[in-house]
């Protein structure tokens, strides 16, 4: 064997473990024959790259070979990532692919979540991508519309700041200082208003305290009062009043039915025609008495005669109508 040919397959071969080095290094076997392809999309891959990992239940089961756009129109922007998968591990295709981050600064990987229902998945199908939210991402899309609601208060705001610069121009600054001195002003009063009435109620206590005083004694005189009643037999009391009642009722009935000299006195109209009538004859003696004395009572040294009583006229008639 020449030396040229020697060192043309010792070339080859270094060359030949170069590249099988620097595929193994980019997680890449090229003598691996029991190896599958599957392809998942995504609008977004939070963080994965190539050699990323691909896991099932936690075991590294493959790796990620190429991530690319996808070419269709209609899912412009869009990413397919290829990746391999060992060959005895088996799944069906309503398997989900779902992107995980197994630490907040690590870089994102591959968990396949099986699904052992139908067609199991053959190298080459496209299964279905999720992603999983970590703490960042959550912390993200809470924040996102926070940020524009947070957004639009600022613009409000600063809308309401140029409304006020527009409105209180030179004018009404001056009012609004004019309106607190008023307003000062008023305070002023206030406090004026109420230092009289605290000399008002300095003035009126020691009148209060004295009412207070009063009403305290008033209050214990009742106090008394009211115990010797309790004290007292109100029964006994409401019982003679109510005896002395009924024979005091009992009287006014003998004197309405005339019974008695008092009943008779009330009911007989003769016996007060009597009386007024008798009445009337003693005032006429007595006036007759006094006007003609020596009709009654006669005294002579010489032994006159005295004369005969004659009743007046007026006295006649008086008794005649009397008797009628």
């Amino acid at each position: 064997m020449s030396k040229q040919l020697k060192t043309g397959i010792v070339a080859v071969t270094i060359i030949a473990l170069f590249i099988w080095g620097y595929s193994f290094l980019k997680g890449q076997n090229l003598f691996d024959t029991g190896t599958r392809y599957f392809n998942v999309e995504y609008a977004n891959i939070a963080g994965l790259t190539k050699s990323s990992l691909v896991t099932i239940n936690g075991l590294k089961v493959g790796k990620i070979d190429e991530i690319v756009f996808n070419k269709s129109l209609d899912k412009k922007g869009h990413l397919v990532v290829r990746f391999s998968v060992e060959n005895d591990i088996m799944f069906s295709k309503k398997s989900i692919v779902k992107i995980y981050s197994p630490s907040p600064i690590g870089d994102s990987n591959l968990a396949i979540i099986p699904n052992y229902d139908g067609e199991n998945a053959v190298s080459e199908d496209t299964l279905q991508g999720e992603i999983e939210s970590n703490l960042f991402t959550s912390i993200g899309e809470r924040l996102d519309p926070l940020q524009t609601k947070l957004e639009r208060v600022i613009v409000s705001a600063d809308s309401l700041f140029k409304n006020l610069n527009t409105i209180l121009n030179l004018e009404t600054q001056n009012s609004i200082k004019n309106s607190v001195t008023n307003i000062e002003s008023i305070l002023e009063e206030v406090k004026k208003t109420i230092g009289s009435v605290n000399g008002l109620i300095d003035t009126t206590s020691l009148d209060l305290k004295e009412s207070i005083k009063n009403t305290k004694s008033i209050t214990e005189n009742f106090s008394k009062i009211s115990d010797t009643l309790v004290n007292a037999n109100i029964g006994k009391i409401l019982k003679d009043a109510q005896g002395t009642i009924s024979s005091v009722n009992l009287i006014l009935e003998s004197i309405s039915s005339g019974k008695g000299t008092a009943g008779k006195l009330v009911t007989d109209d003769q016996l007060y025609n009597n009386i007024s009538a008798t009445t009337k004859e003693l005032e006429e003696l007595l006036r007759e008495i006094k006007e003609h004395p020596k009709r009654f009572v006669h005294f002579s040294l010489f032994g006159k005669k005295a004369k005969k009583y004659a009743p007046a006229k007026d006295t006649l008639l008086t008794k005649k109508v009397i008797d009628k």
